[in-house]
């Protein structure tokens, strides 16, 4: 297939990236490298990947490219409530308003694969799991632009979304402020963590099984589309405690303590089912566990200060 990428260089698309050249797919891959990163530099050999050094939200560049492709994949984002709230202006312009014009710009044969977040569902009733028919109830910034995107999507049709649990894992451009990511780094520098909130529960997600279920759905794309779909671990609906005890059984002297005061400003609260795309034949290979041992190792390599998106 030809397929057109933005935010191709990000931390799921230097991951997706190699996958689908693997698999003999010609990339288009659109990425203005505003954190500097070289996460493609690896893939630079393969004739099937063509890289464009621009902006998601250049309608005439993106009107260019996306008359040749057969797919789309919008990765393009400020990803996470803290970056849109920092710019809040920049979040819905490339969050919302670039996903609208690149729906505007494909035809209706045209396919998007389009990854959205599970934080559209907001504070969950208690033990009971949130599925796809669950209403959504967003309170973000974030969260709100992926919903009205993820909404204009489905209503053109033609499309699946990718309801992504919190996502973990070593990725070339690598991301510090995800919670197991965050975690982990700080078990491994710090050996300590100061918890707020600490039994707000959500849903995790190996990185690469997130580019699995991209590839899963590329596959079965007529039996799934026009539908949203929740990717996580099913086993791994966690409050953050629990996350910290999954960490500790690999660092040991890693010690944590809930807070009597302050609060949390990412209020999410859920869990998660995973059931509608496990029966569709996707499911994760990667455990928690897996990733945390990763990173360990990871974080021998880096340092906060190169990997951060705010």
């Amino acid at each position: 297939m030809k397929i057109l990428i933005t935010g191709a260089a990000g931390y799921i698309g230097s991951i997706l990236v190699p996958e689908l050249l693997k698999q003999g797919h010609q990339i288009t891959a659109i990425d203005n490298f505003m954190y500097n990163q070289a996460s493609l530099l690896n893939c630079c050999f393969d004739k099937n990947l063509k890289i464009i050094c621009g902006d998601c939200r250049d309608k005439e560049l993106i009107a260019k490219h996306i008359k040749i492709a057969d797919l789309i994949i919008p990765l393009a984002c400020l990803t996470g409530a803290p970056a849109c709230s920092k710019d809040t202006i920049a979040a819905r312009s490339v969050n919302l308003d670039a996903v609208k014009m690149i729906s505007e710009l494909r035809g209706n044969a045209q396919q998007i694969i389009f990854p959205t977040t599970n934080s559209g569902y907001g504070i969950g009733e208690k033990g009971k799991f949130c599925d796809e028919n669950t209403p959504l109830n967003p309170i973000s910034l974030y969260g709100k632009l992926k919903v009205e995107a993820e909404e204009a999507l489905l209503i053109k049709g033609n499309a699946i979304t990718l309801r992504l649990a919190t996502v973990f894992g070593i990725s070339p451009r690598m991301r510090l402020d995800l919670l197991v990511n965050d975690f982990t780094y700080r078990a491994v520098t710090d050996s300590f963590i100061i918890l707020f909130q600490a039994y707000f529960k959500r849903n995790y997600i190996h990185i690469r099984d997130v580019a699995r279920a991209f590839l899963h759905s590329i596959g079965n794309f007529e039996k799934m589309k026009n539908e949203p779909y929740n990717v996580g671990l099913s086993n791994a609906n966690l409050n953050k405690w629990e996350l910290c005890e999954e960490i500790k059984k690999q660092i040991k002297e890693f010690y944590f303590v809930e807070a009597e005061i302050g609060e949390d400003p990412d209020k999410r609260d859920y869990i998660v089912s995973n059931k509608k795309i496990e029966e569709t034949g996707y499911k994760p290979q990667l455990s928690l566990q897996d990733g945390i041992s990763e990173l360990i190792k990871g974080y021998q390599i880096i340092r906060r200060n190169q990997f951060s998106n705010v």
